[in-house]
């Protein structure tokens, strides 16, 4: 199971990636509509970053509440306590690899 910060690093890079938000502005306590600066359309490109993540389709009733960097976090964390994404944990963990894989990729490159 994914612990909490590693849920909330994750979103903490999509949101920099889907959205271009600095890290720096995503805080547990950060609003995503007044804070980030995020819309209805972006609240929908993130519940579909957000899917990946937990491995199946997000109702929006199950995402609809969520105000706050932490809301997203707590939503994610009862989404895969449900046992809902058996595959999640994995497809994570070879994403991670891969990500170590490149930047090792990279630093030989630069030596």
């Amino acid at each position: 199971m994914l612990t909490r910060e590693r849920i909330y690093d994750e979103l903490a890079a999509g949101l920099e990636e889907l959205f271009e938000v600095p890290r720096a502005k995503v805080t547990p306590e950060a609003r995503l509509y007044e804070d980030l600066d995020l819309d209805s359309i972006d609240a929908v490109d993130l519940v579909v970053k957000l899917q990946a993540m937990v491995g199946r389709r997000i109702k929006p009733e199950e995402f609809r509440a969520a105000r706050s960097v932490a809301d997203v976090v707590d939503c994610i964390e009862r989404l895969l306590q449900q046992g809902t994404a058996p595959h999640a944990d994995q497809e994570l963990a070879s994403r991670e690899h891969a990500d170590q894989e490149h930047a090792g990729q990279e630093s030989g490159q630069l030596a």
